[in-house]
């Protein structure tokens, strides 16, 4: 049974580093400190043309320990996912540049500029406004630099595999800290609500956005990385531990989206691979059913079949909610009257939640970017969504080769309606489908003539 030693190194040092920061969560300073350390002097001593790869693997790690780093205050902001990415990628510009063709994206961040303005005159007296700014713009200017970066940037397909292993990798670490922080769900059970307990002591729902990513990738090595059936097992197990943690955060955004992301993955890459290997994808995909059926199972049964109720929109007695989306349908409907009320520069940037502290005494974040981006940007952000949407697609036409390609934008539009832009996660893997993925050639042997 051949296994790969180097992913098994990997994965034990995450295990571990896991392990010591729940012991102690200033040890999460430290190991954001020697992180980012390491990947900055990688990038600044690699040379050209691997600056890009270094440039992405770096981002690649921190979206991946966003959640754990805020969880244990191991960074030294909120936002220092969506901040650090935006660093390495404008230093990633500076050494590579950026493409011509990538100018709607310049134009998107430009577009962001007025609804500041209007903010300016719209935001309460009591409202913090550049913190409340910042907050809302983090994450678009994210994706922004991000796609400026990233457009038409070349990329093997064994490279792409690389990034999405260096996301995985802080998510395995982050699943570790979960198990030994609340070992039993049980014991923290009050209802089918979003539980933060199970979430390690924090939100819910970035907790299960973020490891509904960990299980996109898992399956991603199960199908299109596993060289033996050893890995394959292996990746099975971390899987199934992934998928348990975030099933119980009982937040149900980030597992439906990991489940349609994978579904989205398997569909084109089972059309990109050769008749000899659909059949094997077939079979492992069935085992992975079972699997993820069984995990499923032994979370039910572990909550007490709180999580079926959950699923189905029941309360923990059975009874049926009325509103499935748990007051997210309102919020929508409210951006989307503020987008009415004023169509042309909007009511400007935080505006939508400021004014539900006025109105409700609370301010409650939008949890769907899209109807957010009309209500505060208006007509601007209306040409925000249609270069989003189309941009990529127009890259598509021209290169097809990137079997990740509809699976990256099914996990960015999934993400940003149903947590919007809270973390870097979305912003960066939208960006990844903009990259030029080549497939490397077999090398050639020819025997010596002698």
């Amino acid at each position: 049974m051949k296994i790969n030693i180097t992913y098994i190194s990997a994965v034990v040092l995450h295990l571990f580093i896991g392990f010591i920061v729940y012991l102690n969560e200033d040890l999460a300073k430290v190991y954001f400190l020697v992180a980012f350390s390491f990947f900055l002097y990688r990038i600044v001593i690699s040379p050209t043309h691997l600056k890009t790869f270094e440039v992405l693997k770096a981002c690649a790690y921190f979206v991946g320990a966003e959640v754990l780093l805020r969880m244990t205050k191991g960074a030294f902001s909120y936002e220092a996912g969506k901040y650090l990415v935006i660093g390495f990628m404008t230093l990633g510009m500076f050494y590579k540049g950026i493409s011509g063709n990538a100018y709607p994206y310049f134009l998107y961040i430009l577009l962001l500029v007025p609804s500041i303005f209007v903010a300016s005159t719209t935001l309460s007296f009591d409202a913090n406004f550049r913190t409340n700014i910042a907050f809302v713009l983090s994450g678009p200017v994210c994706l922004g630099i991000s796609a400026l970066f990233c457009y038409e940037k070349r990329i093997s397909k064994k490279q792409m595999t690389t990034l999405l292993l260096f996301i995985l990798l802080p998510i395995i670490a982050h699943t570790v800290y979960i198990y030994f922080y609340n070992p039993s769900v049980k014991e923290v059970l009050s209802g089918t609500g979003s539980n933060r307990a199970s979430s390690g002591g924090w939100g819910a729902n970035q907790v299960a956005t973020i490891l509904g990513l960990g299980m996109f990738v898992m399956a991603v090595r199960l199908f299109a990385k596993s060289s033996s059936v050893g890995l394959k097992v292996l990746n099975l197990i971390i899987f199934s531990a992934i998928t348990y943690r975030a099933v119980v955060t009982f937040s149900r955004g980030g597992v439906i989206t990991a489940i349609a992301t994978i579904m989205v993955f398997v569909f084109f890459y089972y059309t990109k691979i050769s008749s000899r290997k659909k059949s094997g994808l077939l079979v492992w995909f069935f085992i992975f059913s079972m699997v993820f059926a069984g995990t499923w199972v032994i979370s039910s049964s572990l909550t007490e079949g709180y999580i079926d109720l959950r699923y189905a929109n029941k309360d923990h007695l059975g009874r049926e909610k009325q509103d499935i989306t748990t007051g997210r349908g309102e919020l929508f409907e409210k951006e989307i009257d503020g987008f009415i009320s004023n169509p042309f520069l909007g009511i400007g940037s935080s505006r939508a939640k400021d004014q539900r502290i006025e109105i409700e005494g609370q301010g409650v974040t939008s949890h769907s970017e899209v109807s957010r981006v009309l209500a505060e940007h208006g007509i601007f952000g209306v040409i925000i969504l249609l270069i989003l949407i189309f941009k990529p697609l127009d890259i598509r036409s021209k290169n097809r080769k990137n079997y990740y390609f509809f699976a990256f934008l099914c996990f960015w539009f999934a993400t940003i309606n149903h947590s919007s832009m809270r973390l870097a996660a979305p912003a960066f893997i939208y960006a990844l489908a903009l990259l030029n993925v080549y497939y490397e050639k077999p090398p050639l042997y020819r025997k010596q003539i002698k």
